[in-house]
């Protein structure tokens, strides 16, 4: 969670699709959340994160025409820990099957 609150973006891809078994079929949507390795806040809790994008740079990831793979790549590093904190949850968090607002509610230890 961002210390601000304040909702983020991560750095993903997205694609529409045939399958190729079936070219009549419907077209298929499909994204991809990007992980990145972790920053020292995430670090002792797994070993990868996604890829949180920084706001001013939002228009520099989803431009259709920026093809510069360099500045892309660097958009996918860990982000900031100072900007960020982190809580226990519940196990819940641990399936699918589970929604809703109580598996981001802090745990009290």
């Amino acid at each position: 969670m961002l210390k601000s609150a304040e909702p983020f973006a991560f750095g993903g891809l997205w694609e529409t699709w045939k399958d190729k078994g079936n070219p009549n079929g419907e077209p298929i949507h499909s994204c991809s959340i990007i992980t990145t390795m972790p920053n020292a806040l995430i670090a002792p809790i797994h070993y990868r994160m996604p890829a949180i994008l920084p706001e001013e740079l939002y228009k520099d990831w989803i431009g259709p025409t920026n093809d510069d793979t360099g500045l892309l790549r660097e958009l996918l590093s860990p982000y900031d820990p100072g900007l960020m904190k982190a809580y226990q949850v519940s196990t819940l968090v641990n399936s699918p099957k589970n929604y809703g607002p109580e598996l981001i509610a802090p745990v009290e230890s």
